[in-house]
């Protein structure tokens, strides 16, 4: 009688692996189980804003990718249910807008003041950081939207001749640093009203720091989703005119 083969134990467990991670199911359970276990973090810390979810959650899909060695296109292809979901999410933002209304027609003016000196202040201050520590041309294009939310970052790092795939990533890193920091910052320049704090953090950290404002109040969520809003259209409007002002 022939003795049964034992099938090799990594091998088969390579080819599990392999079949899973051609899945789409995989990518995007493992996106929700990063931000669902981030969050339950985040949340038995009181809310530290060093604990920010988002970036536990991208620490956590980084490692997954680097140790199995998976393509990031994969991941997206598999993930991308949740970027359909942005669309929506800014658009839901209207809700509780509306709710402020009375206080939005009330302070028009200072809200206008304040949009054009936050958008003005971040396009100044990074091309003069990353110029002065000798960033490339196509580095500096890439930076110029940083504080824009993501898809029309992107969008507006093309038109100037940056690399989309940089900005994205300055993007998240830039909404991650002002919702980790906006908290410690404003309290340092003693500034209390919700309104104020909230529209500060959408301006310099768009979704990431919108995010961040509605667990503080939902009228800083409120004014943080108008300054995002209204700094994506500006920039989407005013940005590209820099090209006729860039040196050549």
């Amino acid at each position: 009688m022939m003795p049964t083969a034992i099938p090799n134990a990594p091998s088969a467990a390579h080819e599990v692996w392999v079949y899973l991670s051609s899945s789409p199911l995989l990518w995007l359970t493992l996106t929700l189980i990063a931000y669902q276990g981030a969050y339950a973090l985040y949340r038995r810390s009181n809310f530290n804003p060093l604990l920010n979810p988002v970036a536990l959650s991208v620490i956590v899909i980084v490692a997954t990718l680097k140790l199995s060695d998976t393509p990031y296109q994969l991941y997206f292809d598999g993930a991308q249910f949740v970027h359909f979901l942005l669309g929506p999410a800014v658009v839901a933002l209207a809700i509780p807008l509306y709710a402020q209304f009375e206080h939005l027609r009330r302070d028009a003016l200072g809200i206008v003041v304040a949009l054009l000196a936050g958008a003005v202040t971040a396009v100044v201050t990074t091309i003069g950081v990353a110029w002065a520590l000798g960033a490339s041309d196509t580095t500096l294009r890439s930076l110029v939207p940083k504080s824009i939310t993501a898809p029309i970052a992107m969008g507006i790092s093309e038109k100037l001749g940056g690399a989309p795939s940089l900005t994205a990533v300055l993007v998240i890193a830039t909404g991650i640093i002002g919702a980790v920091c906006a908290k410690y910052i404003l309290n340092a320049l003693k500034i209390s009203d919700h309104a104020v704090r909230g529209f500060s953090v959408g301006v310099a950290a768009h979704g990431i720091g919108t995010a961040r404002a509605f667990q503080v109040s939902e009228q800083a969520g409120a004014f943080a989703g108008l300054a995002m809003g209204l700094h994506g259209l500006i920039a989407a409007i005013g940005m590209p005119l820099l090209l006729l002002l860039w040196p050549r």
